[in-house]
């Protein structure tokens, strides 16, 4: 009874605060303190299911993956003191990752204005990323044709382009920042454009002349925009949810593959997993599968980039203990990934499948491409860090972390050729 009673209570509490915010000014983050919650037992794990669904007072950064797994959880000062009773009186062990969540906010910001130009000291909003590629399109195009897979909830365009060498090569799809908070997705990928484009490394030039590159900057451009202009923790699309005051789906949780199968998503429009009220509800999922579709016999490798963690996930996300028919395969390429990543500064990366290492994810994009589209091997990168900064990486790890993914992609692709996955899939 007392369980029910302080998660009741912390409900009511919340209902009072409202579900979204809608305010004009941005959201500040004064004194939310990230805590890591290690969930030991049954009780422990409905709590934080509880939490989890929560739309204000609580954020889940790092999701569960059940009983001996830890939870990382953002709380509202106001909620502060509910929380400490809940996790003193059900036994949690707890600490604290992040004291004030605006501090790193605020560092970050202060990036911005050092940092004029584009670059790698810094992030860059949307339309300074695209005002980039525009630039690059320019100045390479012997080498790259821009694409757009469709238009946003909100009207923007969802834009890729593609670099290729020459014709008949195998292909590789690249799609990052689905969810709009891990910003150093979209900083790395735009520095391994630049790698491929100008890098006189004999093992990118080869990357270079012998892969074709499909690559999404920026995949949910809407959310994109409102963790910059509004939200920094916002991490949804923006489409409105009828029935609902909260907005948007969780995009990595909307593709047609084993859709909200075995808790690997939610069906509450406030949690930060829910899946949409139908597979492809959202129009940048749609969108990407459309487009995909199209050239699947063209893509031989998927990759998803997404922070934090550091992990190397392959299929299947939907089920912690069923594995694809080339598992040993997928595991010979994450390691192969995970040993170059750690070479340059000695960052260490867990691979395996996303539900049996990380948490059981149903719906996502990789395994909608693995499952659906034939493309067999797949792989989510969890960038930097373990927890100590979360989604609000300085920007002076930009860099490093760009470079450990460049020497990873490196690794995957080379394996992936030697194991034959880089074989031509269509006749040219």
């Amino acid at each position: 009874m007392k369980l029910f009673g302080f998660v009741i209570s912390a409900l009511v509490v919340l209902s009072v605060f409202g579900n979204n915010c809608c305010c004009a000014e941005k959201v500040r983050y004064d004194n939310h303190t990230v805590y890591k919650v290690l969930i030991e037992n049954e009780n422990q794990l409905t709590i934080v299911k509880h939490l989890s669904t929560l739309a204000k007072g609580y954020n889940l950064w790092k999701p569960f993956h059940g009983i001996g797994s830890d939870a990382h959880i953002m709380v509202s000062p106001k909620m502060k003191n509910a929380f400490d009773s809940l996790m003193e009186l059900n036994g949690f062990e707890k600490e604290i990752l992040v004291e004030n969540v605006q501090s790193l906010i605020d560092e970050e910001s202060s990036s911005f204005e050092r940092d004029a130009t584009f670059g790698w000291t810094s992030y860059h909003g949307l339309d300074k990323i695209y005002a980039w590629i525009d630039e690059i399109i320019e100045e390479n195009s012997d080498l790259i044709t821009p694409f757009t897979i469709g238009k946003s909830y909100e009207g923007r365009d969802i834009r890729g382009i593609k670099i290729s060498a020459k014709e008949g090569n195998p292909g590789i799809f690249i799609e990052t920042n689905v969810h709009a908070r891990e910003w150093i997705t979209s900083a790395t990928v735009t520095y391994f454009i630049n790698e491929l484009l100008n890098s006189d490394r004999a093992e990118i030039k080869n990357l270079r002349e012998n892969i074709d590159w499909y690559i999404i900057p920026v995949y949910n451009v809407d959310g994109f925009v409102y963790s910059h202009e509004k939200d920094r923790m916002w991490r949804k699309t923006r489409q409105p949810v009828k029935g609902s005051d909260c907005i948007g789906a969780d995009a990595n949780r909307n593709f047609d593959s084993h859709w909200m199968e075995n808790g690997g998503a939610l069906s509450d429009p406030c949690a930060e997993t829910f899946a949409g009220p139908k597979p492809f509800s959202e129009p940048e999922a749609q969108a990407l599968a459309d487009f995909v579709t199209k050239i699947e016999d063209k893509i031989n490798i998927y990759l998803s980039f997404h922070s934090y963690g550091q992990y190397l996930l392959c299929p299947y996300g939907h089920s912690a203990t069923d594995f694809p028919s080339n598992y040993e395969d997928l595991l010979a390429i994450g390691k192969s990934a995970a040993d170059a990543i750690k070479k340059p500064y000695g960052t260490q990366f867990t691979y395996g499948s996303t539900g049996s290492v990380l948490y059981v994810a149903s719906g996502t994009s990789v395994d909608w491409m693995f499952n659906e589209r034939n493309i067999k091997v797949g792989w989510t990168f969890e960038f930097r860090d373990k927890g100590r900064y979360g989604f609000v990486l300085p920007a002076t790890h930009i860099k490093p972390n760009a470079k450990e993914a460049v020497e990873g992609v490196i690794a995957l692709v080379q394996k992936s050729s030697d194991l034959g996955y880089l074989k031509n899939k269509r006749v040219n």
